[in-house]
């Protein structure tokens, strides 16, 4: 067994290095994006590797000397990926300074998981936080039959029930106008786009979003995906209106696609200097990230950010206060892209529909 230690903790610390060589590469193929995810995992692992061989099996040869640097550095790379995520940052959404009820809009968003069929359990959290808005994901007509008593308390509502577990709905008591479901990438993949008018009388753009991941069975590539953040962060580039993108977004917020939207759009991530609110998979402990999220427009501060307790699902809900403060001081927003989309962008959006139509035809 002693012998075998050594080898152990140079095999896992090669893997690590080739996972992390792997997520530096722009490459779409899902076992290369997959290394997009674990990077707190992957940072201790390294730690463990190297420290481990390190201290008690190292000659100082040359190439254990390379293996050591190797771990240190993958430890700093990811430990410089999450930073941000975690307390020790700095906040980039300023706390709401004098929340009032005409200027709040409280969303829930819960992805219920579609077979699981808890119906109850999910009513009782909607009347619990009262929220003004709900967006529910893997909405198929069983559960949108069952969720119908929510309807008399919400008398706004955007209805898309699929079984292919992207079905979608959502519940609001605030106006909403113009509601849409498009189709931006793929004919089974919806998404909702409507302004939601807040008490004031402020008229917001609210995105949501729950596009298909990638994985070895099908869509084996994230273009899709990526694609469809990228052409609803270039609308909200073009439009400079007051917005709210919120859904299971199947990616972290450290991801290089999930930044360029951030840049693209000029929105702002709530959990930055806060944590990382990781809401998936809420059925196992050891292996979870965050692929809820709700970002937003420079004009909004934070009156509450909350995971919410286990409710079946294999997410997490998630709650959010946002309060419409545009002369509140705030972080500046990630840095803009150019006037028009950067190549790298286009080319997935070109990409991606290029592929759909094959897949049509």
């Amino acid at each position: 067994m002693a012998g075998l230690l050594p080898w152990t903790l140079l095999g896992i610390g090669l893997g690590i290095t080739g996972g992390t060589l792997l997520s530096l590469s722009r490459h779409p193929h899902w076992f290369v994006r997959m290394w997009d995810f674990p990077q707190v995992h992957l940072a201790a692992l390294a730690a463990l590797s190297g420290s481990g061989y390190a201290l008690f099996f190292s000659s100082w040869h040359w190439w254990e000397e390379v293996f050591t640097v190797a771990m240190a550095g993958c430890v700093a790379w990811h430990a410089w990926r999450i930073f941000p995520y975690t307390p020790l940052a700095a906040v980039q959404v300023q706390p709401s300074r004098a929340p009032t009820p005409e200027t709040v809009l409280r969303l829930l968003i819960v992805n219920v998981l579609m077979q699981k069929r808890q119906y109850d359990r999910f009513i009782r959290l909607v009347r619990q936080i009262d929220p003004d808005v709900v967006l529910a994901l893997e909405i198929d007509a069983c559960w949108l039959t069952s969720l119908q008593p929510l309807e008399r308390h919400y008398p706004y509502v955007v209805r898309q029930p699929q079984e292919n577990t992207y079905g979608m709905l959502l519940l609001s008591r605030l106006k909403l106008l113009e509601p849409q479901v498009r189709f931006l990438v793929q004919p089974d993949v919806p998404s909702i786009h409507t302004q939601i008018e807040l008490r004031s009388g402020v008229r917001i753009c609210f995105y949501g979003l729950h596009p298909r991941p990638p994985d070895p069975l099908r869509d084996q590539n994230a273009t899709p995906r990526n694609a469809e953040l990228l052409i609803v962060g270039d609308e909200i580039r073009q439009h400079h209106q007051p917005t709210v993108v919120a859904g299971d977004l199947n990616d972290v917020g450290w991801s290089k696609t999930t930044q360029r939207f951030l840049r693209l759009s000029r929105l702002l991530d709530p959990r930055v200097g806060r944590g990382l609110y990781n809401t998936h998979n809420a059925n196992n402990p050891l292996v979870r990230w965050p692929l809820d999220h709700v970002f937003h427009c420079a004009c909004f501060t934070l009156g509450a950010l909350q995971r919410l307790p286990h409710i079946g699902s294999d997410h997490f809900p998630m709650y959010i206060e946002l309060c419409y403060e545009p002369e509140a001081p705030s972080a500046a927003p990630p840095r803009s892209a150019a006037a028009c989309l950067e190549p790298t962008a286009q080319e997935q959006i070109k990409r991606a529909l290029r592929e759909n139509r094959r897949c049509d035809g």
